[in-house]
């Protein structure tokens, strides 16, 4: 962990527009511990750009506070809170060269010219944007740019890196290339890192913890493989990967209701409101007659087939008019044909988990 990582705290975090609007933001709790990267994983509307932009400073709450390393910054101006901050635009200035770009923030900590050379071209260097220091914003790639961001925003050392969507701008490619190099410089740099995102693959892929938003709230946090394997409710089941629901109800701990079917579980007492949820992944496709003894199973019609690579997409209607899914390994989809009337199966207990419905 690097000492200068900085430990956010958030308490009752609120933020209405209007005397009598809508809370946007309302009563965020939130730990963000020194060193950790921890993302805020929701929809558009969700509350969770507003939240990072309190953090930073640009939006006044409307009631809570934001402590760093226990000093209230609730009332600071931006400048003050030490904050490095990337955005989606990347902010660059356009008329100042790469060089001039990354030296803004130095120079407005009355650096010396000798200081402010070493620290540009090291993090150039480390950027692999050496020898680029003389380009304007205009003369390079999106990705350049967005290292261009990033190394403003880290050259003076900051205890808290506040990231706004910024990989959105760019393609694919580039943007899981920039996933795996932001990656190792979390890992190398040891600050604390808040990013915002709507991208749930990103999100798995980045974060020590993800706060997934939900309408102004935080439905559930905790690390990517707890939420994908216990989302605890609906909206963070379907939200954070694809999902099988089945809503029926837990009969007890271990029989859960649905459609005429009951099915083995072992997640646990649930209110009888419960949605059994499985990730298609983990459903298998057999013949009517072919489920393994100890299966979980439900009829159903395959309506689609699509190859996705190594992997194939099973599209199945299920008895009671919904639709499910299966993804299979192409070598084992080649013999499910559209039309075919299938068991769509898991195994129990890991593959299947029960969340409230209401989310």
């Amino acid at each position: 962990m690097n000492a200068r990582a900085g430990r956010l705290e958030i308490r009752d975090l609120v933020k209405r527009y209007g005397a009598d609007g809508a809370a946007a933001v309302d009563g965020i709790d939130l730990t963000v511990d020194s060193g950790e990267f921890l993302t805020l994983l929701g929809p558009s509307g969700s509350g969770k750009t507003t939240t990072l932009n309190m953090i930073a400073g640009f939006v006044q709450p409307s009631a809570g506070s934001i402590h760093l390393n226990g000093v209230d910054l609730t009332e600071l101006q931006p400048h003050k809170r030490g904050f490095g901050m990337v955005f989606q635009n990347y902010a660059l200035f356009p008329h100042m060269t790469v060089f001039d770009n990354v030296a803004y923030p130095l120079r407005q900590r009355k650096l010396d010219k000798a200081g402010i050379r070493r620290l540009v071209l090291d993090i150039l260097g480390r950027f692999g944007m050496a020898g680029m220091e003389h380009r304007r914003p205009a003369q390079l790639s999106g990705g350049q740019q967005q290292r261009v961001a990033l190394a403003r925003a880290l050259v003076f050392s900051p205890s808290v890196l506040l990231l706004d969507e910024p990989l959105g701008a760019l393609d694919r490619k580039l943007r899981q290339s920039l996933q795996a190099e932001l990656k190792k410089l979390h890992q190398d740099v040891g600050l604390t890192f808040v990013f915002v995102t709507h991208d749930q693959d990103e999100a798995m892929f980045l974060s020590d913890r993800i706060a997934v938003f939900n309408e102004g709230r935080i439905d559930r946090v905790g690390r990517p493989a707890e939420l994908y394997d216990d989302p605890g409710t609906l909206f963070v089941a379907n939200f954070l990967g694809e999902a099988n629901t089945f809503a029926g109800r837990s009969v007890d701990a271990q029989t859960y209701a649905w459609n005429g079917e009951k099915w083995r579980t072992t997640t646990g007492a649930r209110p009888d409101e419960a949605v059994l949820v499985v990730r298609p992944e983990r459903v298998r496709v057999f013949g009517p007659d072919e489920v393994p003894a100890g299966w979980n199973s439900v009829g159903a019609v395959v309506t689609d087939v699509s190859r996705l690579g190594p992997s194939s997409r099973i599209d199945l209607a299920l008895p009671d008019g919904t639709t499910g899914a299966a993804v299979l390994p192409s070598t084992d989809a080649v013999r499910v044909r559209v039309g075919d009337d299938v068991r769509a199966a898991w195994d129990v207990p890991s593959q299947a988990f029960v969340v409230e419905r209401a989310a």
